[in-house]
């Protein structure tokens, strides 16, 4: 009962917390973007770190990479929740690259976009080579960025294939990609499938008998032993049904 007690007023202060720290990062977003460039996405590093902390979740990084990981990379990794959306940019510098539904929600939308989120409507040609486009940019500009590669949140098991975007970048730049296999210890209570809602699946992460998510990093994977992104990809994903076999089944 004490415990209960206890992390009920925990998560009513990281909420408030939250709400405050939203409320600021809201009001900065309508500032000319010169002014605020040069420290807006460290907040909304931060804020990412708040809202993980409201939703009661403990991150833990496992670094199983032998190397030393490079400075510019690629960040992929598997969707099974909707935990990771705020998960990476909290353990990673990176520029994420969310859904177009995104830039609509109400609060986060504005804020995700002035942190400099990528956005791409994912059944829309025109919007996933644009979304290219913008990642390749990015990159040029010295940054980190991170994707999805299964194209979506497609739950606890790897999907059937991965999209090539991520990997035709790597070609394409010649930058690296890390990969981050994503393990939550509740699989069923995290897992984020139909009829669920986004609401819904915050309930279950704060109500969760078992709050630990793992982000496991992997040695880095070079491009230059590929030409095509379709073997790139289907290299990657066979490595990565290796280790769901290591740590699901």
């Amino acid at each position: 009962m004490l415990s209960f007690v206890l992390r009920s007023l925990w998560l009513l202060w990281s909420w408030l917390e939250l709400m405050v720290f939203t409320l600021l990062l809201y009001g900065l977003s309508w500032l000319p973007r010169v002014l605020t460039r040069p420290y807006y996405h460290y907040l909304f590093r931060i804020w990412c770190d708040f809202f993980v902390r409201a939703l009661g979740v403990r991150l833990r990084l496992h670094e199983k990479n032998t190397r030393t990981l490079p400075k510019q990379f690629i960040l992929i990794a598997n969707h099974p929740s909707a935990l990771e959306d705020v998960g990476i940019p909290t353990l990673f510098n990176v520029y994420p690259l969310a859904k177009q539904g995104v830039r609509h929600w109400f609060l986060v939308g504005r804020i995700n976009a002035a942190a400099g989120t990528l956005f791409v409507k994912r059944d829309d040609p025109e919007s996933r080579h644009a979304a290219i486009d913008n990642l390749i940019a990015t990159l040029q500009q010295g940054h980190n960025v991170a994707l999805f590669p299964e194209g979506g949140c497609k739950g606890r098991r790897i999907f059937e294939r991965f999209q090539t975007g991520a990997f035709d970048v790597s070609i394409r730049t010649g930058i690296p990609i890390v990969p981050v296999f994503i393990h939550y210890e509740a699989q069923e209570t995290f897992e984020w499938q139909e009829p669920y809602t986004l609401i819904d699946k915050m309930w279950h992460f704060m109500t969760s008998q078992n709050d630990q998510a793992n982000f496991i990093v992997y040695d880095a994977i070079e491009p230059a032993g590929f030409t095509d992104k379709r073997a790139y990809a289907d290299h990657v994903h066979a490595l990565y049904l290796q280790w769901q076999s290591r740590y699901l089944d």
